[in-house]
């Protein structure tokens, strides 16, 4: 990725699986041993394949029910990247050497198509021309040291290097491929036409040198090997970033099929240019008028993510022809910025079509998030939310770049993230079941020279100066930097559990949160066009995330497990969904209006938060949801020019004092209750309403994350905690997962304090009754830990632990005590520890220990 040195349809529901070469991954302390392997079945042959299955074995690298598989063993991938080419070849060993005392058990590389391309144009990956141009010897070199390998290829590389790992070769040579934007400007990014015939071309030529190398390389049974290839990078960030669409003479031509065939007699009803020839057509979506640009934003996103997904089976095709054929392909997903994730969800509209049903592909998520507070812990948990959403129900999360360094990434000391986010991001990563994470950038190192002067400024390969990756965990020179201590004792902490987390899957309680991806479809927005403007400012500040983001971050501090649901893409079945919280704003497509109506009149409950729709995404009228609502919707207040806007609570909201709002959609009930009044009016922003055999609550205000409120509303719906915990302070959640396997080897309790300062210590409920035998636990600020609950390891069972677990043996199980207090170990029949106090309490060995560190022994 490029990091912040700048600014910050239905899913195929068939199970998923790569076949291929075998062999065990190697984990951290205590992998293997936990969780049902399940079994892996194999994919229908995706378009191209063309594969062969290798004799003797059997599946290899797979996943099956959102577990990850290696010869049909669920693990859990623990990388960090190390960019060989930035390293003098006698330092890749020692660099591999810190990545194995971290407790990583895989390595990731860019492999960048610019590095290896020399001056004469040829392709070097033997090492013929520069020693650090020896690909092979480089994975050998990791295979050997006992690690895994994600390859990622490209094309496109990002990681601040020049052209974004794209030779300048290749754009000069085809102009064609780089196109112009809105109203006919120049590019300001490294922008081309993916699907550009001189370009794919020139791709195929540089997968035909490269994915050999990897392809020779693939895991097999009885050795390490490659585990996962990554189709090019960040796909559609450029174009996004700088709102600069590919609107190539061959686009064109594609979009102007596409709006036929979507809208075949009805496009005159939509675009005024429907009638006219073809350059006049082309004209016209260079440059739009004002009366359609909103259309036009909408319908080129939803183009364009077709676009997309035909890009990545091209590369797959050209990664399978060229004998890759084992192991799973990624695609990573971008756009976190600032310190948060409001506008990454427009990553995951514009990409999911490339993975969403797609045999044998997954997605893997981006973010640099920096610290992880109450401000933004909400984010990355919508992050993986939102991702998951899109998936089917066998493609497992991954994170291909997590922020694993201090975040001065400037090496300018003006910007250092504290040590312990990179804990609380990883633990709540793992609490959603995310099966691999990449530590980006693990280590650093340096830019070489170009082989021919550019005349560039710096003539290097890269952005940054001569050091690179200057916040990374290890510096460029080798050096460990202030991150690198702190995530060594993450993965070994994380690894301890690795065999059970690597089969579990999270619970959930019975409400989602809804997502409608054409709410981001607002990438390609003509610019300084009123009709457009009017839409962006009206869903940028609600999409997701719900208004001043108080509907997701009230939902996950108020103590709610919670999933997403792609709202466009499912049937709404209040049986499986009982309770649906969504985040709205004026405009939302007519047939997603529709569902919720059928949805509610069948019985579902529905939180429903930011302002009543009365438009489409077109911005054309669209009043179902409304009127079924039975709501008349007046004028929107804004709080400004020394005008205090506040709301009242009444009925079940009240007692509650008057609350500062900013804006409040004014609106008069034709049934049902007003909950929320505006205090100048009178008149309601907030009500429940009975719809058919349903019921809505419905909150036309940016009500403040108020825990009470947004508790209270969801309860009216029907919609209750399941775990709950005695803490009085926000920053405390609590999050569980459960194996999947059908042998039920367990749960974990994933407690995360974001809080600074503020030390936890509470009791745990489930539904009512008393968790941990009623013990109280005490999480330190900053701090998370997973506790198990009624989990199978070392050949025994145990009912409960205040303690986390270190790690598994036969017989035997090491603790690390958690908030300095008293560890209680309860095991189901007989066990010891040196040092405990020992009772027997229902069947139980109860066992009481006063020491940070302590091994019980099982039977």
């Amino acid at each position: 990725m490029t990091k912040p040195v700048h600014p910050s349809h239905p899913a195929d529901m068939r199970r998923r699986s790569v076949l291929g070469g075998a062999g065990a991954i190697a984990v951290a302390a205590g992998a293997g041993g936990l969780g049902s392997t399940g079994t892996a079945y194999a994919a229908t042959a995706a378009p191209g394949a063309g594969r062969q299955e290798k004799p003797g074995t059997g599946p290899s690298v797979s996943y099956d029910r959102k577990r990850l598989l290696i010869d049909g063993e669920p693990v859990l991938v623990l990388a960090g990247e190390i960019h060989y080419f930035r390293l003098k070849r006698s330092d890749w060993q020692s660099r591999l050497d810190l990545a194995k005392e971290a407790g990583l058990n895989t390595i990731a590389t860019y492999i960048p198509w610019m590095w290896h391309e020399t001056a004469d144009g040829s392709i070097d990956v033997t090492g013929r021309t520069r020693e650090e141009r020896d690909l092979g010897a480089f994975l050998d070199l990791c295979i050997g040291n006992g690690f895994h390998v994600i390859a990622r290829p490209g094309p496109f590389t990002m990681a601040e290097l020049k052209g974004e790992g794209v030779p300048l070769r290749v754009r000069e040579k085809h102009p064609e491929i780089v196109p112009e934007g809105w109203d006919g400007k120049k590019d300001t990014a490294q922008t081309v036409d993916y699907l550009a015939p001189a370009y794919l071309k020139e791709v195929r030529r540089w997968y035909d040198a490269v994915i050999p190398v990897i392809a020779e390389r693939e895991h097999r049974r009885g050795r390490h090997g490659v585990i996962a290839c990554q189709l090019d990078n960040e796909i559609g960030m450029l174009p996004w970033v700088s709102n600069h669409p590919a609107l190539t003479d061959g686009t064109l031509k594609a979009f102007n099929s596409w709006l036929d065939e979507v809208y075949g007699s009805g496009l005159g009803d939509r675009y005024p240019f429907a009638d006219k020839p073809a350059d006049e057509r082309d004209a016209a979506i260079r440059a739009p008028k004002d009366g359609y640009a909103a259309a036009l934003m909408h319908d080129l996103g939803a183009f364009t993510r077709g676009r997309f997904a035909r890009y990545v089976k091209a590369l797959r095709k050209s990664a399978e022809d060229n004998g890759l054929t084992g192991v799973p392909f990624l695609v990573n997903i971008h756009g976190t910025s600032d310190g948060g994730a409001k506008k990454f969800p427009i990553g995951v509209s514009q990409l999911m079509e490339t993975w969403s049903g797609e045999p044998g592909v997954f997605a893997g998520t981006d973010f640099y998030l920096g610290g992880l507070t109450v401000k933004n812990v909400t984010d990355l948990y919508l992050v993986n939310a939102f991702t998951e959403a899109v998936q089917d129900a066998d493609q497992p999360l991954g994170a291909l770049e997590f922020d694993a360094g201090h975040a001065d990434y400037g090496d300018n000391l003006d910007n250092q993230e504290d040590a312990e986010s990179g804990d609380l991001k990883t633990r709540l990563c793992v609490a959603q079941g995310v099966k691999l994470i990449n530590y980006y950038l693990f280590a650093g190192g340096f830019n070489p020279r170009l082989d021919k002067p550019a005349g560039d400024g710096n003539d290097r390969i890269g952005i940054t100066g001569e050091r690179h990756g200057f916040s990374a965990p290890v510096d460029p020179e080798g050096r460990r930097n202030l991150t690198y201590e702190p995530l060594k004792e993450t993965v070994h902490a994380v690894g301890g559990l690795a065999g059970a987390l690597a089969g579990m899957v999270p619970e959930y309680d019975d409400v989602a949160l809804g997502f409608v991806p054409d709410h981001y479809l607002t990438e390609y927005h003509p610019p300084e066009r009123p009709s457009v403007d009017a839409i962006l400012a009206d869903i940028e500040e609600i999409r997701g995330f719900g208004p001043r983001g108080a509907l997701s971050r009230a939902m996950l501090l108020g103590g709610f497990r919670y999933r997403a649901l792609d709202v466009q893409s499912v049937d709404l079945d209040p049986g499986v969904t009982p309770v649906l919280a969504l985040a709205t704003g004026k405009n939302l497509a007519t047939r997603v209006q529709r569902e919720l109506v059928r949805y509610l009149e069948a019985g579902g409950r529905l939180l429903l938060s930011g302002r009543v729709p009365e438009e489409d995404m077109a911005g054309k009228a669209s009043t179902e949801l409304r009127d079924a609502l039975g709501l008349r919707v007046g004028k929107t207040l804004t709080d400004a020019d020394r005008f205090w806007l506040s709301a009242t609570a009444h009925g079940w909201a009240a007692p509650r004092a008057e609350v500062r709002v900013a804006k409040a959609q004014l609106c008069t009930a034709g049934r049902g209750d007003t909950v929320l009044r505006e205090v100048s009016t009178g008149k309601g922003c907030g009500f429940d309403v009975p719809v058919g055999k349903g019921r809505a609550v419905v909150v036309t205000t940016d009500y403040r994350c108020d825990l009470d409120f947004w508790r209270k509303a969801l309860k009216t719906l029907g919609a209750s905690p399941g775990i709950t915990h005695s803490a009085t302070d926000p920053g405390l959640f609590l999050l569980t997962t459960r194996s999947k396997g059908e042998d039920g080897a367990g749960r974990l309790l994933h407690a995360l304090n974001v809080t600074s300062g503020l030390d936890q210590e509470f009791t745990v409920h489930e539904k009512g009754r008393a968790l941990f035998g009623g013990e109280r636990l005490r999480i330190p600020g900053r701090s998370g830990a997973m506790l198990p609950l009624g989990l199978r390891a070392g050949g025994g069972h145990i009912a409960y632990a205040t303690a986390e677990i270190a790690g598994i043996d036969k017989g035997r199980v090491a603790f690390r005590a958690v908030g300095g207090t008293e560890s209680v170990v309860a095991v189901e029949g007989g066990a010891t520890c040196q040092g405990a106090k020992v009772s027997r309490e229902g069947g139980r060995t109860v066992l009481r220990v006063r020491r940070p560190e302590f091994t019980v022994r099982l039977g």
